[in-house]
Order: structure tokens, then C-alpha cells, then sequence
């Protein structure tokens, strides 16, 4: 499996505090059946200010350490990138860099208050020629009201990125309720671990396969973690993969056990 989302270099932001821990994570994805890793820092300026040559460096730096750790794991560049005024201008000047050099990128939204003009933003990025890969929108508080949103997006372009975890609970029943619902109506393109430690929040991405077999079957779960990251590492146009399973109304509605439907019913 290929994971595009994870906080695994040491000491750059809020994930990994020090190579340890970096080596430990590592080998939990490895047990996890994880094979490639994307390292996503935070891009957050003022808070964490990386920029994709340092991030560059130290990929390269610990995939060294894991070499020598004997750890079979192969790492690849990213960045968890917050909305800024000057994005087109980063992703073009390398300051921000995209997932493995290709033309997508992860685009990280603000937890609880809803970006004015995101849906602004999101067209100049994909008229720039990016693809905007829109990491956990199942965790935003503010998902709720702006459903809709979201969906449009995935419509327009935008790639939707689920966390793993969000999928078995370990992120609430409110993600978990908004996670299986993206899922299950088809908008979702890759699942991810967003992992920013051993303890809490491991590199756990089987789960969430296991999680969107049980929902959509084994080859959409399949192009969850394997094929669509794989096209993105590959630089592959999206339109040449394969597209999520968008369910139209009908169908989604008439589905049978475990419907999104019981859980909107039952959250009380």
C-alpha cells in the first residue's frame, strides 16, 4: 500500500519528534503492509515554515536512516499545505512541493472555520494545472454545513483524501459518520494516514481498506490505496485513472445494510 499523508520526518512539526520515533513509525507501516510513505510537514507560515528544499533534504536524510535501520520502506516528498494567498506562486517556485514532483498536491483546510473563497481558490489552483488533493474533510467541524461544497469541488476537480482511522472510529463517530458517508456516495479518490505518531495516531492505512472493502469491495478499496496513489506518484492524469464509484441517489438510497442513512438517524 502507498501512504500520501503522514507526519514522519523528525522534528519538523507536530509529528515525529525526533528519528526514534520516526524509526518506530516506520516499522509499524512496514508491519502494516505500507510500502511507500509520501512525508507530509506541515507548510503553515508562522507556525511551521517549511519549504519544500529542506523538506527535500530531509527525506532524503532519513531515507538514509531507514536504509541503514534495515527498514524496507521507501519515502517519497510532500507537504500538508495550508491556503495562502501566494499557493500558485509556491507550487511553481518549488517552495511548496507536490507529491512525489507531480502535478497533485495536498491542500490542508482549516479544522473549524470554513476558508472564505475556497471554492475561488481551489479553481485557480486546477486552471493552474494542480490538482488539489483535499486532505480529511470528514474531520472538519464545519463539514456538516458545507457538505455540499465538498462535493462540488470533487465534481470540479479537487481529490478528496479520507483518513483511515476516520473510518474505524478512531477519530469520533462525527468523522467516522462523515468519512463512511463520502465513502459511500462515491467522492472519496484516496485513503491516508495522516499518522503523526507511534502511540497516537499510528501508520495504520489496512484498517481503512479493510474498512472500504466491507462499504465499496475490494477493487475500489484496491484503487484506494494502491492504484490512485500510485497515479499520482506516476504523475498520471486523473482523468486516466480510475474515478470513484460516484453512487447516484437512487441507488444510494436503496442500499441495503449499513446505510449512512442509519447512522443519520441514530446520531441523536
Amino acid at each position: 500500500m502507498i501512504d500520501l499523508h503522514c507526519h514522519l520526518l523528525p522534528g519538523v512539526d507536530d509529528g515525529a519528534p525526533d528519528l526514534a520515533a520516526a524509526l518506530a513509525m516506520a516499522r509499524i507501516a512496514v508491519t502494516d503492509g505500507i510500502e511507500v510513505i509520501a512525508c507530509t510537514p506541515h507548510i503553515y507560515p508562522g507556525m511551521y515554515d517549511n519549504d519544500g528544499p529542506a523538506i527535500r533534504g530531509a527525506v532524503a536524510e532519513l531515507q538514509v536512516r531507514l536504509e541503514e535501520a534495515g527498514i524496507p520502506l521507501r519515502l517519497t516528498l510532500g507537504a500538508d499545505t495550508h491556503i495562502a494567498p501566494d499557493l500558485v506562486t509556491g507550487l511553481r517556485a518549488g517552495r511548496v512541493p507536490t507529491l512525489g514532483d507531480s502535478h497533485y498536491f495536498l491542500l490542508e483546510p482549516p479544522h473549524h472555520v470554513a476558508p472564505p473563497r475556497l471554492a475561488e481558490t481551489v479553481f485557480d489552483l486546477l486552471a493552474a494545472g494542480y490538482v488539489p488533493v483535499i486532505t480529511h474533510p470528514e474531520r472538519l467541524s464545519w463539514i456538516e454545513d458545507r457538505y455540499e461544497t465538498f462535493v462540488m469541488l470533487t465534481r470540479q476537480g479537487a481529490w478528496l483524501q479520507v483518513t483511515a482511522g476516520s473510518l474505524t472510529g478512531r477519530f469520533g463517530k462525527a468523522a467516522q459518520y462523515w468519512g463512511e458517508r463520502l465513502l459511500d456516495e462515491g467522492w472519496v479518490h484516496i485513503l491516508a494516514t495522516d499518522s503523526h505518531g507511534v502511540d497516537r495516531r499510528p501508520p495504520l492505512l489496512a484498517e481503512g481498506r479493510r474498512a472500504a472493502e466491507r462499504w465499496l469491495g475490494a477493487e475500489e478499496a484496491y484503487h484506494l490505496v494502491i492504484t490512485r496513489p500510485q497515479g499520482i506518484l506516476n504523475n498520471v492524469e486523473s482523468e486516466r485513472l480510475p474515478a470513484p464509484l460516484a453512487l447516484n441517489a437512487d441507488a444510494h438510497l436503496t442500499r441495503s445494510s449499513g446505510s449512512w442513512l442509519r447512522r443519520l438517524f441514530g446520531r441523536g
